[in-house]
């Protein structure tokens, strides 16, 4: 097979799968896994796929799924403000915190008093609601910027989070089901967020009540490594009785 061959045939596998892992590709290819991230690295750079953590993603599965901004700002409103002043609560001065790209933690940065504290975020929005309040360090983790999420994602993104550690993280997710935990709605936001988990001493999940349930692409993690979530009244109540007996604190506003 020529290269040529190869590098289309790794573009249609990754369109056709969503996302497909470097020793996959390698087996189908018939080449080392060294040659398969060389090609990864080319294609990535000519716009045709998204590297991610062990392989790639592609980029039509990346913009059709995930829920642009605007459209997650304006779902239950009222539900993530509540949700989001709760959250605030559970911050002291001098903590070093994480707030994902979720429309929750854009609330919540709204209502952050400008106290000393040094928040992590990949969000775009978050770092500028931020950056009006003089005694937050706000450090961005940069990246690739989904335009739909208006987050920074991928490899760059998470290499930056690994350099850091935190005490809490507050984040949100697609989907929350008692026995499948976290997912995410593409393979990048749910690597981002796994990369947040495995920083931070406390994890805060912030969803409101249609999320919990739920089950989306991309698992990000189970319950083990959440020790608070925060939801609305209206949600499922026997959903969120299993969660508790996952020793996941439950508060509902």
């Amino acid at each position: 097979m020529l290269a040529a061959e190869r590098w289309h045939k790794i573009v249609q596998l990754v369109n056709e799968r969503g996302s497909i892992r470097v020793t996959e590709l390698s087996e189908l290819c018939e080449v080392t896994e060294e040659t398969i991230r060389r090609d990864l690295d080319r294609l990535e750079s000519e716009g045709k796929l998204l590297r991610s953590h062990g392989g790639a993603v592609s980029i039509q599965t990346e913009q059709t799924v995930e829920t642009p901004y605007r459209e997650r700002e304006t779902a239950y409103p009222e539900e993530k403000r509540k949700i989001a002043s709760e959250a605030v609560r559970f911050i002291q001065e001098n903590d070093r915190i994480i707030l994902d790209a979720s429309s929750t933690a854009w609330y919540m940065a709204q209502r952050i008093p400008d106290i000393p504290l040094t928040v992590l975020t990949n969000s775009i929005k978050v770092a500028v609601e931020l950056s009006a309040k003089e005694k937050i360090q706000v450090i961005s983790t940069g990246g690739l910027l989904s335009p739909r999420s208006l987050s920074y994602v991928g490899p760059l993104a998470e290499r930056s989070l690994s350099t850091y550690h935190v005490d809490k993280a507050f984040l949100s997710c697609k989907g929350l089901h008692a026995d499948k935990g976290l997912s995410e709605s593409n393979e990048l936001q749910a690597l981002i967020k796994q990369a947040m988990i495995g920083i931070s001493d406390e994890v805060f999940v912030l969803a409101d009540s249609s999320k919990v349930g739920q089950q989306s692409f991309a698992r990000v993690t189970g319950w083990e490594r959440v020790n608070c979530l925060i939801t609305d009244d209206k949600a499922d109540r026997e959903a969120l009785a299993a969660i508790r007996e996952r020793a996941v604190q439950v508060i509902q506003v």
